[in-house]
């Protein structure tokens, strides 16, 4: 209705002060959130949950990997596999966001900077993981169907190393291109392992099934078990600072875009 406080979801269109969507794709924000969170969750969160519960199967005892755990999906894959009993997490970032991880809940955070996390999760687990989160593409896919258990799940959902960067690098995308992974039924047959595509961006159609992943997660917020964490929040006028704070890959949690200058801001720049 006129005036609700709802949370959206659109493929695209969303840096604008004035968006039409569909009512289907609004959903009602729970007592308490913030706007800023409120942006923060749809996207993230039900990709980490239908990658984790729907595709991954998770379940007590088990083990993931999540890459670029620091991000928004990582940091939403975090908050949900706390929700299952004696998870273990790894998480590849970088070794500054190491604390923040542990902090979180992730058992073995890794500098994939600085060591091979693969070799790094085989020392801890010999037999490797449980479910691995692949946000990269490449030759990283390969790493990652290896390190599955029997029984294992690698979810894929993003092609990260086709980023470089600030500008193309052309020739860092084709070698992505080149390596990215492949492999045949007749050969999982043989592995006992299971490799899954996700891509939220082409579920437009399946209005249902998000609406009930949209209300579990609106539960465990209620719960206090997910919180979305929010990096940073900058105004649409320093869309480029806010965008070079992804790329350094600085943030740790979300960073968020508004139309204008938070009002404290604001107050401070007349001061």
């Amino acid at each position: 209705q006129v005036g609700d406080k709802v949370m959206v979801l659109a493929r695209s269109g969303l840096w604008q002060e004035v968006v039409n969507v569909p009512v289907s794709q609004t959903f009602p924000m729970p007592e308490g959130m913030s706007f800023e969170e409120a942006a923060a969750l749809l996207v993230n969160y039900i990709t980490a949950y239908m990658i984790l519960f729907d595709f991954g199967n998770l379940r007590p005892n088990q083990s993931v990997l999540i890459h670029m755990a620091a991000g928004g999906v990582g940091t939403a894959a975090i908050q949900l596999c706390k929700t299952v009993e004696n998870v273990t997490i790894f998480g590849t970032a970088s070794a500054s966001k190491h604390d923040s991880l542990k902090e979180s809940g992730v058992a073995h955070p890794i500098d994939y900077r600085t060591t091979d996390y693969a070799e790094e999760v085989r020392k801890i687990s010999p037999k490797g993981v449980d479910i691995v989160l692949d946000p990269l593409g490449g030759s990283d896919t390969t790493k990652a169907f290896n390190l599955l258990k029997p029984m294992g799940k690698l979810i894929t959902y993003g092609v990260a190393n086709l980023l470089t960067g600030q500008k193309k690098n052309l020739m860092a995308m084709a070698k992505t291109w080149w390596n990215q992974f492949s492999i045949t039924a007749l050969q999982l047959l043989h592995q006992n392992k299971a490799v899954c595509g996700y891509h939220l961006g082409y579920m437009d159609e399946e209005v249902e099934l998000l609406r009930s992943v949209v209300t579990k997660l609106v539960n465990l917020y209620s719960q206090g078990k997910i919180k979305p964490k929010i990096d940073s929040v900058w105004p649409f006028d320093q869309v480029a600072e806010a965008m070079k704070q992804m790329q350094e890959k600085k943030n740790v949690g979300k960073v968020i875009l508004v139309p204008e200058a938070p009002k404290e801001e604001s107050k401070k720049a007349e001061n």
